[in-house]
């Protein structure tokens, strides 16, 4: 069977991460080592942490300064760091694991089980699970996406991409899955394997609008094929905040077009994954 390490960047994580880490200290099999980084936390994390550290030896902890907010630019700094001290171990797999989730205690033999019977499998998981005022809501995912909390890679896929890149606007682990499948790697989202999700979302409309926004200026960012934006906010213009959700992502995509926001991609990565969205809307039901 194969090995794998665990990488958390956590930041004020005080909340959820026990739920993570009980999560993971269950597991059928356990990881080889699992680095958590605490990412300038100012509440209880490093000390939950830390009763843990005490306990299991395959788990430490980092602390980063950071003077930054939440952001997935730290995000990617926090895994780079924590990578550098994994490299010289021997393993086959390396997992990024939010530190507000929770997994079902087979799933690490499960995901690892997919790896073996799969040589070409670059990068895979389960299927999120949100909570949303009190019930866990399953989150629409394509057959080739992973969520960022819980992406598992081939360690061979993950030194050829790079590992992850920082970017202001986020979608560091849409960059890492379709560089992925750029290099050849097949990348699986396995619908059998139920990864809970912790952290509300959708709380407020304020705060659901402002995420739209920048989701819009994040798919702008990316490469995104506008036509292909379009059909897919249409697609999900009954979800909630209702109509308006959807014109406000174009907006962002539209606001982030007329900026210019430089992209932290190559051309030959946009004109991939424009490729991949033109297949795709041949298929309207395949939109993500």
């Amino acid at each position: 069977m194969k090995t794998y390490v665990l990488i958390t960047p956590a930041r004020n994580e005080a909340d959820y991460i026990e739920k993570t880490i009980n999560s993971v200290i269950t597991q059928t099999i356990l990881p080889k080592k699992w680095i958590i980084v605490s990412d300038g936390s100012t509440d209880r994390t490093e000390e939950i942490v830390n009763y843990y550290v005490s306990k299991f030896n395959f788990i430490e902890l980092l602390k980063k300064k950071s003077n930054e907010n939440r952001n997935f630019g730290s995000k990617a700094r926090a895994i780079s760091i924590a990578y550098n001290k994994l490299k010289e171990l021997d393993f086959e797999l390396i997992g990024n694991l939010d530190a507000d989730v929770s997994l079902d205690v087979n799933y690490y033999e499960r995901m690892l089980s997919e790896f073996e019977a799969n040589p070409n499998l670059g990068v895979a998981g389960g299927i999120r699970y949100d909570l949303i005022k009190g019930r866990f809501i399953k989150l629409n995912c394509a057959p080739d996406s992973v969520g960022g909390p819980f992406q598992l890679f081939r360690r061979e896929c993950y030194e050829e991409i790079g590992g992850y890149k920082p970017s202001r606007f986020g979608g560091i682990d849409a960059i890492a899955e379709i560089t992925a499948r750029m290099n050849g790697w097949e990348v699986k989202m396995f619908p059998q394997y139920k990864i809970l999700h912790y952290r509300p979302t959708g709380t407020a409309t304020d705060n659901v609008l402002k995420q739209k926004f920048r989701a819009g200026i994040r798919n702008y960012s990316l490469g995104y094929h506008p036509l292909f934006l379009f059909l897919r906010s249409y697609k999900t213009i009954n979800l909630k905040p209702y109509f308006f959700g959807s014109i406000i992502i174009l907006f962002g995509y539209l606001w982030g077009s007329i900026r210019r926001f430089p992209r932290p991609v190559s051309k030959e990565f946009v004109k991939y994954l424009r490729l991949e969205q033109i297949g795709k809307m041949k298929s309207f039901a395949n939109l993500k």
